[in-house]
């Protein structure tokens, strides 16, 4: 672009006004800034290669060369954070937090403690404020983990339990009940 004007300052900074109306700012370090032709774009570059710019509606872009990561800040006080393996955090204004990994898996904090991730493969996990998690499969199966026990439901209605100690019960549809100890040893077993 055509310089209109350009000025040196005594700290050795360097202004350059375009015809088409930015503004060019160098610093003695290295770093410069692009003001836009709107007053509203600003484009800093630093030193250091990082780039931060501000666009007409207040986003914020900031991006850090070492790590190669990008966080952006909208208006509205949504983060979004993308690093160079492809992870992607959103960091929303109310506290929820949802983490988008390589691999695709979701998984979504929720301000009162509670968790979600979703897998690829559709399975989704739950996890209450108190730890106890819900494992619901693709296959139509479920888990329920507590620290009392696993339970694991399966699409035929039958149920398998398996207790701290170790102790499993497993109920069929048709009603039979089988109980093992922790050593596999059938212990009771009401067959139909």
């Amino acid at each position: 672009e055509e310089i209109q004007r350009e000025t040196t300052y005594p700290d050795g900074k360097v202004e350059r006004v375009l015809k088409n109306g930015c503004h060019l700012i160098f610093f003695p370090n290295g770093t410069w800034k692009k003001v836009g032709s709107d007053g509203k774009t600003v484009t800093v570059t630093f030193f250091n290669g990082d780039v931060k710019q501000i666009m007409p509606d207040q986003t914020v872009i900031y991006y850090y060369a070492d790590a190669k990561t990008t966080h952006t800040t909208y208006s509205d006080g949504l983060e979004v954070l993308q690093f160079s393996n492809g992870q992607i955090e959103k960091h929303y204004p109310d506290g929820k937090k949802e983490i988008t990994f390589p691999d695709q898996t979701i998984k979504s904090l929720f301000t009162d403690g509670q968790e979600e991730s979703i897998f690829p493969d559709g399975t989704v996990v739950r996890v209450q404020r108190d730890g106890t998690k819900t494992i619901e499969f693709n296959n139509g199966q479920r888990e329920l983990h507590t620290p009392q026990f696993k339970r694991r439901e399966y699409p035929d209605g039958s149920v398998k339990t398996v207790y701290v100690n170790g102790q499993q019960e497993t109920k069929y549809v048709s009603g039979r009940v089988r109980v093992k100890d922790k050593d596999g040893n059938v212990i009771m077993d009401t067959k139909l």
